[in-house]
């Protein structure tokens, strides 16, 4: 799943795409580097961000979305009417880093158009998740939340076939809750749903390798965090970087079934 971030905030890339032209050249270069979906989001959810209007919103994205016509996106929202108007563009995924919370239209939405969603943990609001989480077992409490959130969409109509899960890496955890989530992947992949991760970048990489004031981690952290979390069942890699996102899983790929060619 290829970042395509509409914002002029994000905390790897906002700005950079913040051009219709240059968001839409990016996002075809995702798609062409191997990414099978390329996640539009046009409201930084990293951490301490505002929210931003829905008109502001709908004006990011939609006209990148028209001009990715014929390539497969998802969207990253909470807001109903933006999921509603990506999809009549095309969107394959709505991607909620509420899990259906934050807007109570969301689930109708997704539900009455057919549409894949992905339901992702995150402890409060982007403004203030990192404000000391704490858990007594974070991926016990991770799963309970994603098993109750799975339980609900399907109970709103939404096919469970059409659901995966994020743990929410960095979405009101700790360096150290963000590793033990990746270490105990297999733990949600016994919900029963393929599960997405989204290390690319992320802050707690470049803890990882000694820089305590990190705020975001390097493309090679990157790679070994993507090897590590599809060696544990991740089903989807969400990657700054694709290309070498996708050659790296292919070769961890080969590995695991012991030759060259599938």
């Amino acid at each position: 799943m290829g970042v395509l971030n509409v914002t002029p905030d994000s905390f790897s890339d906002g700005g950079r795409f913040s051009s219709t032209d240059d968001a839409i050249a990016h996002g075809r270069r995702l798609a062409a580097e191997g990414a099978a979906l390329v996640d539009v989001g046009g409201e930084s959810t990293r951490p301490g961000a505002e929210p931003v209007s829905l008109d502001e919103e709908l004006g990011r994205v939609v006209p990148v979305l028209e001009g990715l016509a014929g390539i497969a996106v998802s969207i990253d929202t909470a807001k109903a009417e933006v999921a509603r108007r990506a999809l009549e563009l095309g969107a394959e995924l709505v991607n909620d880093v509420t899990a259906l919370r934050g807007d109570p239209e969301m689930v109708g939405v997704v539900a009455q158009s057919g549409a894949y969603v992905c339901l992702m943990h995150m402890l409060g609001e982007p403004r203030t998740m990192q404000a000391a989480p704490h858990y007594d077992d974070v991926a016990a409490e991770v799963f309970a939340f994603l098993e109750e959130r799975i339980a609900f969409a399907v109970e709103q109509g939404i096919a469970e076939d059409r659901i995966c899960v994020d743990p929410g890496i960095g979405f009101g955890k700790t360096p150290d809750q963000n590793l033990e989530l990746v270490r105990r992947l297999d733990a949600l992949v016994e919900l029963g749903r393929p599960v997405v991760v989204g290390l690319s970048r992320k802050s707690t990489l470049g803890k990882v390798l000694g820089d305590s004031s990190a705020v975001q981690g390097t493309m090679p952290a990157s790679l070994g965090a993507a090897v590590a979390a599809f060696e544990r069942g991740a089903w989807m890699l969400r990657a700054h970087d694709v290309r070498e996102t996708v050659e790296a899983l292919e070769v961890a790929a080969a590995v695991e079934r012991g030759k060259v060619t599938a």
